[in-house]
């Protein structure tokens, strides 16, 4: 793959918009990080975890124990892998959703079509920040006796109404993971209403996540180093050049960051992490806020090339790390990425593929998910998407050369 000239070539912009620490938030310390999340949120009730997905293991964990027998869990065919394979480490069967047409939410009439008695848990998924429509899988839940667990890993600070996204549903999950609005490098929070299902997400926990020195110490470095590099000056080094190298060899999984390991390690976060969070995350709502500023300036931009769809919330208030874009078809899409994915300016991928069309995945999908015409607003979604990085350090001229690179292509004749 070449790649165009970066406008602003001394520096490399992130994919993502994370809040970037500061030397300070690294200072000793001892931190309660799910209290001060449950505040941030205004909830009851947040417990840390290791990851986004230990989180989903857990509460995967948790319902399985209280509804034995009930086995089935059913996810959104174009969703971060890591959920499927959350599945299958917890021993519960997948079933595959497609969405609607130029949209990340479950088809209705499929996910009516796939709930059953033996339905555990529906997981709708609010992907890069946008609120996903999530009442059609509450109703189906209610149906059939299953619980909903929003996947919410990038849409930390998100609200439908005057409350957090995932309030209204069972369980919610959301990530702190690298490039995430807030980062701890790994990290997840758990959020439950029902105290039942808090006290067996809690006893989940204490059975499944240990303390791991070892792995706990490899997680404060990480930290450590990525407080240091997550600058632009710094970033080509940590992820430019990697980045640039996985798509000379044309990796789009490792250029999109997708390949990942079947188990997931869990262990309990630290409490220097949790400190370097708890600071941090004081400034978390005015990021947001500029965030959301900088969004509402330059979504009429995108708007306005003919061609491309901007997804947007279908309700509530979502947060802005990313702006999603729907090309016109895969040829447009793949120009793009021709164009702009390694220059610098911050395009990239939210996930590389629908999930049966990852091979590592084969395994553990379902046999009708697998049949080429299975899911085809799921592959026909995945075909087109690209992101385009709201970070505040894509300034104006950067953005202008995307748009009119996007322009160009989607340009009749």
């Amino acid at each position: 793959m070449q790649f165009a000239d970066n406008p602003q070539a001394w520096h490399e912009v992130p994919p993502t918009a994370g809040l970037p620490l500061r030397l300070s938030d690294l200072l000793p310390g001892r931190a309660k990080l799910a209290t001060a999340i449950a505040d941030f949120l205004q909830i009851e009730y947040a417990q840390l975890e290791s990851s986004g997905t230990a989180a989903l293991v857990i509460a995967l964990h948790a319902l399985h124990g209280m509804a034995p027998q009930r086995n089935v869990v059913i996810i959104p065919a174009y969703t971060c892998p890591l959920v499927a394979l959350a599945v299958a480490q917890c021993g519960l069967n997948l079933r595959i959703c497609d969405l609607q047409p130029d949209s990340l939410a479950m088809d209705p009439v499929m996910l009516a079509s796939l709930c059953d008695s033996n339905t555990l848990a529906i997981v709708p998924t609010h992907l890069c920040g946008r609120i996903t429509a999530i009442a059609t899988a509450q109703a189906c839940a209610r149906d059939c006796g299953a619980w909903v667990i929003e996947d919410a890993a990038q849409a930390l600070g998100a609200k439908v109404g005057s409350t957090s996204v995932g309030s209204n549903s069972d369980l919610a999950i959301f990530s702190l993971a690298v490039g995430k609005g807030l980062s701890i490098y790994e990290g997840g929070i758990l959020t439950a209403r029902d105290p039942a299902i808090r006290a067996a997400c809690a006893a989940a926990s204490q059975r499944l996540a240990p303390t791991r020195p070892w792995l706990e110490v490899q997680r404060a470095s990480e930290l450590a180093a990525y407080a240091l590099l997550y600058r632009p000056a710094l970033l080509p080094l940590a992820y430019g050049r990697p980045l640039r190298h996985a798509l000379h060899l044309d990796d789009w999984l490792a250029a999109a960051g997708d390949r990942f390991p079947v188990q997931t390690i869990l262990h309990r976060p630290g409490s220097w992490r949790q400190a370097v969070g708890a600071r941090a995350l004081k400034r978390l709502p005015a990021f947001q806020a500029r965030l959301h500023q900088q969004a509402v300036r330059r979504l009429p931009l995108l708007r306005a090339i003919s061609g491309i769809k901007v997804l947007e919330d279908e309700e509530g208030k979502g947060v802005w790390p990313v702006f999603t874009v729907l090309m016109p078809d895969r040829t447009a899409r793949d120009a793009a990425l021709q164009a702009l994915w390694g220059s610098g300016c911050g395009i990239s991928l939210p996930f590389v593929h629908a999930l049966p069309d990852y091979s590592y995945l084969t395994e553990i999908m379902p046999a009708a998910a697998l049949e080429k015409r299975a899911l085809p607003n799921a592959r026909h979604f995945a075909s087109r998407v690209l992101t385009i990085s709201n970070s505040p350090w894509l300034d104006e001229a950067s953005f202008s050369y995307i748009c009119a690179s996007l322009a160009a292509i989607c340009k009749p004749g």
